[in-house]
């Protein structure tokens, strides 16, 4: 699988809205959808051939391929990657944070925020507590209540920083369109997102990549898109002025897997930690550790995911060995932690409005364990590089195997 990286930068304000089911107000998203980039390349390719109103699903080239195929190129979100630390700004990765993140109720955030006491993972201490019997209910070392701590986070050395974007309203008058002036008790707000940060007015850049099986298409999209760095618009109200980025591309590169060396790390972290609630509390209540390997699925963008024909927020046993195409009896669901929302969006190809789905947020977490590891290892980085449920050429269903966050614990709070 090969690789395109992209640098998003915001030259004007990013009006990527959202409208849950029957509500009336429109908010802005946190990131940048990887279906609003994939929508915004097509649309211009469309454009400059003149090919618009033709059927391009057989005999459409380089087109149906990167789009229509049945293994089209998968647009990833793009998400904010822009930190600036000792006033040098640089270009991170970033992760989202698993639900069983937590930090302080009342000064939440990594120990870099002034007055934070820091944010741990639960995931592991729970798994324990309720395979020895007992409540799990953590609060910080100063012995405060702790919270869901959600969002991005990205690691520096040993630091831990939150990328994060900021909005505001942008108020307009309607027009008249048969005088050209302002109509009368027309009056509305557009919520964006900011092209720059307020302190600094350093731009803000969002950091994406597109993956592509074929490495010759993937020259010529990189090409294509770096060719036309300023041409693309994305979001909404684009005949306003807003959606204007320059998109910065990285020739295709190779995807190295790393997956195994996190599965072991994560194991070795778990047996120990159990180990230490062992010398406390002496006999679990099932022993479920033992000959088993341990990994855990991270949702890095939001997922569509059903099963027989029903919309879920659980990836079950014989969901993720369909995904995986793996044949494992001794594949066991531990614990999931997940929550749900509502994506619609608009098909400019169409001309009309996607369907609303329900779709598991990002950072849901799942934590598997298997007897036959080695079946796994190859699955689980083809799911990192395809991802999981519907529509993850769109950006959705991305997945993250065993975290590094998830071996953050309470006394080591980042």
């Amino acid at each position: 699988m090969n690789r395109i990286e992209l640098r998003i930068k915001a030259v004007s304000p990013l009006a990527i809205g959202r409208r849950k089911p029957g509500g009336s107000i429109s908010e802005v998203e946190d990131y940048i959808p990887g279906t609003v980039i994939r929508g915004a390349i097509a649309g211009q390719i469309l454009r400059e051939s003149g090919r618009g109103s033709e059927d391009l699903a057989t005999q459409g080239g380089d087109f149906e391929s990167l789009f229509l195929s049945d293994q089209p190129a998968i647009f990833q979100n793009a998400y904010p990657a822009i930190l600036a630390i000792k006033n040098q700004p640089r270009t991170i990765d970033i992760f989202c944070l698993p639900a069983t993140a937590l930090s302080s109720k009342t000064n939440p955030g990594f120990t870099t925020k002034k007055g934070a006491d820091g944010a741990f993972d639960t995931l592991i201490d729970r798994f324990c507590a309720e395979s020895y019997g007992y409540p799990h209910d953590p609060c910080t070392l100063k012995g405060e209540r702790v919270d869901n701590f959600s969002g991005f986070y990205c690691r520096v050395k040993d630091r831990y920083f939150t990328p994060s974007t900021s909005k505001r309203l942008l108020t307009r008058v309607g027009i008249n369109r048969r005088r050209a002036t302002a109509e009368d008790d027309i009056l509305y707000s557009i919520e964006v997102l900011n092209e720059s940060k307020l302190i600094k007015d350093e731009p803000v850049v969002y950091k994406s990549a597109i993956l592509l099986p074929d490495e010759q298409l993937a020259g010529h999209l990189q090409q294509y898109i770096r060719d036309r760095a300023t041409s693309f618009r994305l979001g909404g109200s684009i005949s306003r002025g807003l959606g204007a980025v320059e998109i910065i591309t990285e020739p295709p590169a190779k995807i190295k897997f790393d997956v195994q060396a996190r599965i072991h790390q994560f194991n070795k972290t778990l047996n120990e930690r159990w180990e230490g609630w062992r010398r406390v509390f002496r006999t679990p209540l099932t022993d479920v550790v033992t000959n088993r390997t341990f990994f855990t699925l991270s949702f890095q963008a939001d997922a569509i995911l059903a099963e027989n024909w029903q919309r879920t927020m659980v990836i079950s046993e014989t969901m993720l060995k369909q995904f995986a195409g793996v044949q494992d009896e001794s594949l066991q669901l531990h614990a999931s932690y997940s929550s749900y929302d509502y994506r619609g969006g608009w098909n400019a190809a169409w001309g009309l409005m996607k369907d609303i789905e329900l779709v598991t947020n990002k950072g849901s977490v799942y934590l598997f364990s298997t007897t036959n590891p080695n079946a796994w290892w190859q699955a689980l980085s083809n799911l990192e590089l395809k991802g999981v449920g519907e529509r993850t050429s769109e950006g959705f269903g991305q997945v993250r195997v065993c975290d590094e966050f998830h071996l953050i614990f309470r006394e080591a709070a980042k």
